[in-house]
């Protein structure tokens, strides 16, 4: 997909301030610094209007970026961070159950993995929620290139056994430093979100 145009709308902390657009959304979860505002910035091809960090927890909201006009990236705080207050865990814990369970909006998740290590109770925990609730999911095992290539396919068989993956739901490798995996994201997405959207850009 040519991405031509990418904003960053709102932070939002609840219902009141999501996008009311209805253009389809995309939401992308995973553990804290796992890697999710690098991904965005590598398919937008921007390098930093998705806001990096290398301090765990610093995203306390979701994040809406525009594409294209076409989709909204709502990027969701990292889960499993233990420096965070019990108070605070649990503020995002019900932001983000109440994003993905009531927004009509939303057409799928991108649940991100860092494929060097075994999924954590966490990733675990939230693939089942997903999977409970039938929410389409696709699982990007990042920061490939950070293990020799020869090595892979182990660590892509950890993670699919880790999660006790179904059949059905894409894992991909990627990396945000060389762009692999990319395209293949790209690809999922768009089966994701209705045509007229995903034709006219």
């Amino acid at each position: 997909m040519k991405v031509t145009e990418s904003e960053f709308v709102i932070s939002a902390v609840g219902p009141a301030q999501y996008p009311m657009d209805a253009l389809p959304e995309i939401a992308l979860a995973g553990r804290s610094n796992v890697g999710k505002s690098s991904l965005i910035n590598r398919l937008i091809h921007r390098k930093n209007l998705a806001r990096t960090s290398s301090k765990p927890g610093k995203t306390q909201t979701i994040n809406f970026y525009r594409i294209n006009g076409a989709l909204f990236f709502a990027d969701m705080p990292g889960y499993g961070f233990a420096k965070v207050p019990k108070s605070v865990k649990v503020a995002w814990g019900r932001m983000i159950e109440g994003y993905l369970s009531k927004r009509d909006e939303l057409r799928g998740v991108i649940q991100v993995i860092d494929v060097r290590h075994p999924p954590t109770p966490d990733d675990i925990a939230m693939y089942e929620w997903l999977k409970y609730y039938r929410i389409p999911t696709v699982i990007v095992a990042t920061k490939a290139d950070k293990i020799p290539r020869g090595r892979w396919q182990k660590h892509l068989k950890q993670v699919r056994e880790g999660l006790q993956l179904e059949a059905d739901v894409p894992l991909i490798l990627f990396s945000a430093q060389t762009g692999k995996g990319k395209e293949e994201v790209w690809a999922e997405i768009r089966k994701r979100i209705p045509e007229q959207h995903s034709s006219s850009n």
